[in-house]
């Protein structure tokens, strides 16, 4: 297990370029199964979970050629489809949430597809039935073997398009659905579809491969079936989980720091959310700088004067990967602010953590926390932690870049799984952070 020792309480400066976007990456990976052609995707964080993904492709028999930092090129026109029925399979498909979404394509294209049970970050239960059902309406029949924890569908005589009313917005969900439904026959129409950048990232993709894909950006998405795919070329978003993790940490730090190409137009409404924490954010083409805030920021109320409430939300709305960031941020603004992660149960869970380096948190129940800010009054002291996912564990290292001595953070490849080579591009701007095996 791995851990980082960080000296808190360092200024930082300079410029930093936000990595490709993690949650994209995983979808447009596994579209690469749905054409025998070859496929390029630039852009490609170089991160665990992203990687994992990219050698169980790789064992199902995917040609793959690193072209330079970030980008690869694919091809799947010899898949070894015995793979599915391994071991070894089972080893890497459980290990990786984001293995789900091979599915879609393999049963589009091959006519079945299997999955264990996948693995991720413990942040509450994380339903499949979205994907399923999706394919069930598809006409694929469902079997899940309850001892060994695996999943399949099979559509012998191929998926046929229909109308769907999905039962959540899931991102996952859609892409895999969406995958499936671009080689069926007839037309599949998809309500309450998610409709996050990444999704949009996916159907533009299909759409270059000769995919028909209508309403993109929207909840409605029409999808007429076409028999084959071809290559493509795609660039991958840079994430705009990271860019907020930076946005925060600047904030907390005090710190002058330029966000470089962050593709505004992607953004939606995180800008404005942590403009509501009092954070002063500048629009510099297409770079976020941030100044430093020497006099610290203030919480805004709404405009009844009650106390401002952040929560999460499907796209348009807040992504709730970033509220633990916001969380972490509130801990020194000036005022109070009510946090309520609505679509995970135990992704507050962290705050203990963050109480113990001296923040004012009130944890409500599972979903609500309330922070006093401390208006860098009392700075958050150093202490040993433990991370307990990709999420709360930038959270927790950003609290320690701003807390006075010396912090160890453990199980850092929680870390690792979406932020890629986090300590040498902090030490770029003036951390002070080793990785200790």
């Amino acid at each position: 297990m791995g851990t980082f020792q960080i000296e808190g309480g360092q200024q930082l400066s300079g410029e930093i370029q936000p990595q490709g976007a993690k949650n994209e990456a995983l979808q447009i990976l596994c579209a690469v199964l749905l054409t025998s052609d070859e496929v390029v995707i630039n852009n490609i964080p170089d991160i665990l979970d992203v990687n994992k993904l990219i050698q169980l492709l790789e064992n199902l028999g995917v040609k793959i050629k690193k072209l330079g930092k970030g980008s690869y090129s694919f091809k799947s026109d010899d898949l070894n489809l015995d793979y599915l029925s391994s071991e070894q399979f089972k080893k890497d498909g459980s290990g990786l949430r984001g293995s789900i979404m091979i599915v879609g394509p393999l049963l589009a294209r091959f006519g079945k597809g299997f999955i264990p049970k996948p693995g991720g970050d413990k942040i509450g239960r994380r339903r499949l039935d979205t994907h399923f059902e999706g394919f069930i309406k598809l006409g694929a029949k469902f079997r899940y073997n309850k001892e060994e924890r695996f999943y399949g569908v099979e559509a012998p005589n191929g998926l046929k398009g229909d109308f769907m009313l999905l039962e959540e917005a899931s991102v996952t969900g859609t892409a895999n659905i969406v995958m499936a439904a671009v080689l069926a026959e007839g037309t599949t129409t998809i309500y309450n579809a998610a409709c996050e950048p990444y999704l949009q990232q996916l159907c533009t993709m299909l759409n270059s491969m000769g995919a028909k894909i209508s309403g993109v950006g929207s909840n409605l998405l029409t999808i007429e079936g076409v028999e084959s795919l071809k290559g493509c070329e795609h660039r991958i978003l840079p994430d705009m989980v990271e860019i907020g993790s930076w946005i925060g940490m600047a904030a907390m730090t005090k710190s002058e720091i330029t966000i470089k190409n962050v593709r505004w137009d992607m953004l939606g409404i995180i800008p404005t959310t942590f403009r509501k924490l009092g954070i002063t954010i500048e629009r510099r083409e297409d770079d976020i700088f941030i100044p430093a805030h020497t006099n610290g920021y203030e919480v805004q109320s709404f405009i009844d004067g009650s106390i401002m409430n952040i929560s999460d939300a499907p796209w348009p709305g807040f992504t709730p990967d970033l509220l633990s960031i916001l969380l972490v941020v509130a801990t020194q603004a000036r005022g109070s602010v009510l946090i309520h992660q609505k679509m995970f149960e135990s992704r507050l869970f962290f705050v203990d953590k963050l109480i113990d380096m001296g923040a004012k948190i009130i944890l409500c129940d599972p979903h609500r926390a309330t922070v006093i800010g401390h208006d860098f009054q009392s700075q958050l002291k150093a202490t040993t932690m433990t991370s307990p996912d990709i999420r709360a564990g930038i959270s927790l290292l950003i609290a320690a870049l701003s807390a006075k001595g010396t912090s160890t953070i453990h199980n850092i490849e929680q870390i690792d799984r979406g932020y890629e080579n986090i300590d040498e591009r902090l030490k770029a701007i003036g951390a002070i952070i080793e990785r200790v095996a």
